[in-house]
């Protein structure tokens, strides 16, 4: 008993530590935003002799990040919302095909995977261009759903072959079709695999700039947060405003994977009490 108290003792110790591991960049970032370039370099770490809530104002106004989390926050949503529905009736399809033709469509979705983004650059501009939608949000829009299928299709196509046969079974007897199986037995079921490929793909889309920068560009009206936040370094540049800018393009994904997460655990939850 005593060997499992200290045990249960040290795992709570290398929780908080982790914890604070994981917080300490995050309050350094809060408390730069809120001082000078002096007292960032000078007093890393303590709290701010004098609480500079300008610098927010300035880093919103200087860097424009109004128009570009708007921006952002139209391309990463449309950007998901195709993606999901591209994603999850084909790994549906491919969690319900366990032959040749099923493990040759996997296999091509995870060559996918040996393709490096930068290879893709020339071709996608390309694209672009032919397709009349250089330097436009919808290009973006279309771009980020078709980069993000590999990994999204085989992620959902592991949650969906976890479904039991005699559930599928059970539902087809009752005449439940396709999309019923879908929605009705196979979606509720991967539901932790839906949010999971949701918050990876929001991070992947919401921090995507090296497409953002060279396709939709450096416009006012047409860039992202991560295209707009480069604008505040200069050759003086004043690292509080940055820092300041910084914070304010992180809080919206900040929040989206809070309540994603807590959705996520909830769906694993509801599955560990049904089985």
């Amino acid at each position: 008993m005593t060997a499992h108290k200290q045990g249960g003792s040290l795992a709570t110790v290398l929780s908080w530590l982790y914890a604070l591991l994981l917080a300490l960049p995050l309050y350094y970032l809060a408390a730069s935003a809120l001082k000078t370039n002096v007292e960032i370099f000078t007093r890393p770490f303590a709290l701010p002799a004098h609480w500079l809530w300008g610098n927010f104002a300035t880093a919103w106004r200087t860097a424009g990040l109004g128009q570009a989390l708007l921006n952002s926050l139209l391309i990463s949503a449309v950007a998901i919302v195709l993606t999901l529905a591209l994603a999850v009736p084909a790994a549906y399809a491919l969690a319900r095909c366990d032959n040749r033709l099923g493990r040759a469509i996997t296999g091509a979705f995870s060559a996918g995977f040996l393709v490096p983004p930068f290879a893709a650059l020339i071709p996608t501009v390309i694209l672009a261009i032919r397709m009349d939608l250089f330097y436009t949000r919808e290009f973006q829009m279309l771009f980020l759903p078709a980069s993000a299928l590999p990994l999204s299709v085989l992620l959902l196509t592991q949650f969906m072959r976890t479904v039991p046969p005699a559930l599928v079974e059970s539902a087809a007897l009752d005449g439940a079709g396709d999309w019923r199986l879908l929605f009705s037995v196979f979606i509720p079921i991967a539901m932790p695999g839906l949010v999971s490929v949701t918050i990876l793909q929001l991070l992947t889309f919401w921090n995507e700039y090296l497409f953002s920068l060279t396709i939709t560009g450096t416009g006012p009206d047409v860039r992202t947060v991560q295209v707009a936040l480069p604008t505040l370094v200069s050759d003086a540049t004043n690292f509080g405003v940055l820092t300041a800018g910084t914070v304010l393009t992180l809080l919206p994904v900040y929040v989206a994977y809070s309540l994603s997460s807590r959705r996520m655990q909830e769906a694993l939850t509801a599955g560990a009490v049904k089985g």
